[in-house]
């Protein structure tokens, strides 16, 4: 195990190592003045030119992003030119209602998608299972935007159950910020448990043919309770594999539905950032979304292993 740890970690540095120098020289290194983009076509060159010193640009490349790589690890990301604000206290700010947004998210995925998929398996070809795959052709085919404008439309303006947008913090309650997140959560997991829901279903009829489902079936145990208790875990690496995958997607990808329900999150600052031309800005928060599609990555790895020790002992 502990040398799968470190076979795992290695490639978590080495593609962190990565992702920072791809983020480096698209924003650094391209042909372009960043001080002059910052700044706007209309202004003035000695504008231009203290930004850049202030920025450092007038530095060699490899110096800035060394000094970058070393802001990153110290928690040290600078300023912000539209908001004058140190970035991480930008970014912690906004990391406290998009983090929780997209777990949420995940959360009702998970809950939907596999009650949905073993039911859907466990009626394979009969009218429940033919019933859920029409159901979640149309969840694809949702577009996340769309849904969140009729989930406003129905729940905020005719029931007035929950409110149309904006999120008040989390200092107004508990309940209060859960409530605020709902319809934006709900608009982010209808395609995801749609996909979800097929994938489970895919996994668990492969599984149920397999030699030990009719060896604990014929030694009396209940079809529900062999696909609950065997059958579901060794479905499960394809499962957890797209899990971790679109909870990195949703972290990244909430640009649109953060904007819909005006919530002051992670994609609404980079979406502002980039209208600011705040390039300080995009590239710290591009970042953490690179990493953190790493590191969920990585805690899939270790999945891996947790429930398939086939995958532990191979070292793979």
């Amino acid at each position: 195990m502990a040398l799968f740890l470190l076979k795992r970690l290695a490639t978590l540095i080495a593609t962190l190592i990565g992702a920072s120098l791809v983020v480096f020289m698209v924003l650094e290194i391209l042909p372009g003045d960043a001080a002059q983009m910052m700044m706007g076509p209309d202004a003035s060159p000695d504008a231009v030119r203290a930004l850049a010193t202030k920025l450092g640009l007038d530095r060699p490349a490899p110096e800035r992003y060394l000094d970058w790589v070393a802001g990153l690890l110290t928690g040290r990301l600078g300023d912000s030119f539209a908001y004058s604000t140190p970035v991480a206290d930008l970014i912690l700010e906004r990391l406290s209602v998009t983090v929780p947004l997209a777990l949420l998210a995940m959360a009702l995925t998970c809950l939907v998608a596999l009650c949905a998929g073993v039911y859907a398996a466990m009626r394979h070809n009969r009218l429940g299972d033919v019933g859920l795959m029409g159901l979640t052709q149309v969840g694809i085919a949702i577009p996340n935007f769309w849904f969140a404008i009729l989930l406003i439309l129905l729940f905020s303006v005719q029931l007035q159950w929950f409110s149309a947008g904006g999120f008040e913090g989390w200092d107004e309650g508990f309940w209060r910020g859960l409530q605020a997140l709902t319809l934006p959560a709900v608009s982010l997991s209808v395609v995801l448990s749609a996909i979800l829901t097929r994938i489970t279903r895919s996994a668990v009829l492969e599984v149920l043919g397999e030699d030990f489902v009719r060896t604990a079936r014929a030694k009396g145990l209940s079809r529900r309770a062999t696909v609950w208790k065997h059958v579901l875990r060794n479905a499960m690496i394809p499962v957890v594999t797209f899990m971790g995958l679109q909870f990195a997607e949703l972290l990244a990808g909430t640009i649109v539905v953060e904007n819909v329900f005006y919530l002051p999150g992670l994609g609404r600052l980079i979406f502002q950032a980039i209208s600011n031309r705040d390039l300080i800005v995009v590239r710290n928060c591009v970042m953490l979304l690179a990493a953190m599609v790493v590191m969920v990555n990585f805690v899939v790895d270790v999945l891996y292993a947790v429930i398939d020790p086939r995958v532990k002992a191979s070292g793979l």
